[in-house]
């Protein structure tokens, strides 16, 4: 049973998404929702079915959509599955498998998405990334399929940068690494005047070595 939009139901007001159910196999009567890879990562903001039907995602926070993943109202039984719609991309193979591992490498260095196979690597479709990788020799195919990147691609942010200053009265210490991660250094580290040694220099009777000054006791010679 497929489901058929009528003109009413495209030109309704958007159906609100807020619950996420667990992966399944086509479900009758639901919706489809095809999105693309980096549009799996959002999580709210208005989209569309494709037969046309509003749909507003306000998911709660948390991974990427899922192809099969089903999406529900709050109240009521209309279903909405994701699909992974079909993307321009770039199919990369070599004849060498070093060489197609090189050119993951190359690629993961750009921070590039990919969707990884055996003997060939996915990526969108780039036409500068595709010179690049013809130039090292590799066979680029332009195709169009649904992308799967490997996990990560589109996910959370990480940040490369540390910072290691702290407005006064943060509970933060002063470096993003753990303590065990500091270099250690070969040098005492210095604590101004806080403690400092003097030798044979004593303060209870103030001797010094090779004189000796008794505080408040002077020889008088009249």
């Amino acid at each position: 049973m497929s489901y058929a939009a009528s003109p009413q139901a495209t030109n309704s007001n958007p159906l609100l998404l807020c619950r996420r159910l667990p992966l399944s196999e086509p479900v009758a009567g639901a919706l489809r929702l095809a999105l693309g890879a980096e549009e799996r990562t959002g999580l709210r903001g208005l989209r569309h079915s494709s037969c046309g039907r509003a749909l507003l995602l306000q998911l709660p926070r948390g991974e990427a959509l899922v192809p099969g993943e089903l999406l529900a109202p709050a109240e009521g039984e209309q279903l909405v599955q994701v699909e992974a719609a079909p993307e321009a991309l770039l199919r990369v193979r070599a004849h060498r498998p070093l060489a197609l591992l090189q050119a993951a490498y190359h690629l993961g260095n750009r921070h590039v998405a990919m969707e990884i196979h055996t003997n060939e690597l996915r990526l969108l479709r780039d036409s500068v990334l595709a010179q690049m990788l013809e130039h090292r020799g590799l066979a680029v195919e332009a195709m169009v399929a649904p992308f799967y990147p490997e996990g990560g691609a589109y996910g959370h942010s990480h940040s490369h940068s540390h910072s290691h200053s702290h407005s006064p009265g943060s509970d933060k210490s002063t470096s993003d690494h753990p303590a065990s991660d500091q270099p250690v250094s070969d040098q005492p580290a210095s604590h101004g005047h806080t403690e400092h040694h003097h030798g044979d220099h004593q303060h209870g009777d103030h001797q010094h070595a090779g004189h000796s000054h008794a505080i408040n006791s002077h020889a008088n010679d009249g």
